[in-house]
């Protein structure tokens, strides 16, 4: 099922469904709706489980390319707590930086997902900053950029009354949004930095 991958955008109500899903819940003497509550299960737990896969390796491939990279101190704090806000802090020549990252395989689609501690952090934390990691399959890095805060302050949810609190949130962000590099890390960069952590081109 090549589309299950994005049936969150592509499946909405049960009568999107697409036909191979259809016919195997006919098959099975299911309902339209208890196949699309099926189907949403299923691609819940499957984006849960790729999402932290492929975070981790977001964080740890753009760790080690820092570590190469950094005039100073690097470090991975979310190995030892998710209570900071970030994941990656660096420090050096007295900058210092707090990198969110969020990564992903794909090419044309962004989508995050914030908690709202991140949040909370990006607003007090003057050095904080979210980082995008595109991977390639091999779980290389082909692409790095910034997604500006007023970006993000500006579509997160409201808190609608003091009753009702977001924990977390989706965004989905369009391609022309993210600033190629990490622009509060390039004043701690030494001059073999790669050009992908610099937003320049290679060529």
């Amino acid at each position: 099922m090549p589309w299950l991958r994005d049936a969150d955008l592509l499946i909405r109500r049960p009568d999107e469904l697409p036909e191979d899903a259809l016919r195997a819940a006919e098959t099975l003497g299911l309902t339209r709706e208890v196949a699309y509550a099926q189907v949403s299960s299923i691609w819940g737990k499957v984006d849960t489980e790729e999402r932290s896969r492929i975070g981790s390796a977001g964080e740890l491939a753009l760790l080690e390319l820092l570590s190469e990279s950094a005039d100073g101190r690097v470090e991975h704090v979310a190995a030892w707590s998710d209570g900071y806000g970030y994941d990656i802090f660096v420090d050096a020549h007295q900058h210092s930086a707090h990198l969110e990252v969020k990564t992903t395989l794909r090419v044309g689609r962004l989508t995050v997902y914030i908690s709202r501690n991140e949040y909370e952090t990006m607003l007090r934390d003057p050095n904080w900053e979210l980082v995008t990691v595109r991977l390639t399959a091999d779980l290389e890095v082909t692409a790095v950029a910034a997604v500006p805060k007023h970006w993000i302050a500006d579509h997160v949810p409201s808190d609608r009354t003091s009753r009702g609190r977001w924990q977390s949130c989706r965004l989905d962000i369009p391609p022309d949004v993210p600033v190629p590099g990490i622009p509060s890390i390039v004043p701690m960069l030494t001059e073999a930095a790669p050009a992908v952590l610099r937003g320049v081109s290679a060529s």
